[in-house]
């Protein structure tokens, strides 16, 4: 399944919890990671910047750089969207580009728009209470 993972997800994996459970499933290959270069920018500038575990974002950075478990858009559509944060834009942009049909994040901004067209836009926790999800080896 191609989900796209929002940048506080990601930070917040590091700590476990829903977000560490839906990093999981990704790590042991239960979804596709769909990616952007916009993404990865960020990704790469906000682990940096707060200062987690550096060994941790390299070997994160480094499985996203072996493509482990991930696609790469070569192009996103230019949509706006997220009236509240327009830097969001990038990962429905992502979604709509790679199909996919799940965003997961914690963001207000991009949670407040819900769905566009078949992208759905999920908590960490509503995610892993899909019925489909539910039934993956926890």
């Amino acid at each position: 399944m191609r989900v796209v993972i929002d940048t506080n997800v990601l930070v917040s994996s590091f700590f476990g919890g829903p977000p560490g459970e839906v990093l999981r499933l990704w790590r042991d290959g239960y979804v596709t990671l769909c990616l952007s270069q916009a993404i990865v920018t960020e990704y790469a500038e906000v682990l940096g910047r707060l200062g987690v575990d550096p060994d941790a974002v390299a070997e994160l950075l480094g499985l996203l750089a072996q493509g482990h478990q991930c696609v790469f858009a070569g192009r996103t559509p230019q949509l706006a969207v997220v009236v509240d944060d327009p830097d969001d834009d990038c990962f429905i942009e992502c979604a709509v580009a790679l199909a996919a049909p799940y965003i997961i994040t914690g963001d207000k901004a991009l949670l407040a728009v819900e769905r566009y067209f078949d992208v759905v836009i999920l908590t960490p926790r509503q995610f892993l209470d899909l019925p489909q999800v539910k039934t993956w080896p926890r």
